[in-house]
């Protein structure tokens, strides 16, 4: 019995003023007094250096997603100083993702969000039930790319310059019999156009005379490039 309960123990190296801690509860026969103090106290340090990990973990995760997204905000003036353009945009660079608030003069505040992992800008009209969509060309994502960099120097205010801005006009069909169903988009979109129908769109030459451009929408980089964006209805 001795032999197989010294098997079952752990003891201090000689010398030591305490005695092992048994998997029975019991200490080792080299030190007849009963430490199990010890082993409560052994135990109780483990539990509190678990729960200290476990909490500064899960305090970590919340400080992470904050950090990832960043709000900046642009401004233009014409040459006698008047502001002509004042927009902002939320930048996640984690997840790829840059969502512009366009404010017109009549106060009205239209979203275009810029997903870069999957390849769509989704742009849902102010004062509209509907979100647009159209997939990302490689002008897209080298401006994209330009704000997502810049938002990686802490950069927060872009100062445009008129004389140095290029623009330019794109014009996209809205595709009739496309209405896009939203449980097959990915999450950021599913938030942005819930409660709204999804039409699919895309680029066209241009309206042609007997079509009119119901709505543009103007959106500008740090580089110093500036897209109107314009919508028109294709024929049936």
């Amino acid at each position: 019995m001795i032999g197989h309960r010294m098997l079952r123990c752990w003891n201090l190296p000689e010398g030591t003023l305490e005695g092992g801690c048994c998997m029975d509860g019991s200490s080792s026969t080299l030190h007849p007094i009963p430490k199990k103090a010890l082993c409560v106290s052994l135990l109780a340090s483990l539990l509190l250096i678990l729960l200290a990990l476990g909490l500064t973990g899960h305090l970590r995760l919340p400080q992470k997603h904050l950090q990832s997204s960043q709000a900046v905000r642009f401004t233009a003036s014409d040459p006698n100083g008047i502001l002509f353009l004042n927009q902002s945009a939320v930048v996640d660079q984690e997840n790829g993702l840059v969502t512009f608030t366009v404010t017109t003069g009549v106060n009205q505040t239209s979203t275009v969000l810029f997903d870069t992992k999957h390849g769509i800008i989704c742009y849902h009209p102010a004062y509209q039930e509907r979100c647009l969509l159209w997939t990302m060309e490689t002008s897209d994502y080298d401006n994209v790319r330009s704000l997502l960099q810049a938002s990686a120097h802490q950069q927060s205010q872009f100062q445009l310059s008129v004389n140095e801005t290029q623009r330019r006009t794109e014009f996209f069909g809205v595709l009739a019999a496309s209405q896009a169903d939203i449980s097959t988009l990915e999450e950021p979109i599913r938030l942005l156009c819930r409660g709204r129908t999804i039409h699919w769109t895309k680029r066209a030459e241009g309206p042609g005379r007997q079509r009119l451009v119901y709505f543009c929408i103007d959106i500008c980089f740090p580089n110093n490039i500036c897209m109107s964006v314009c919508f028109y209805y294709l024929p049936e």
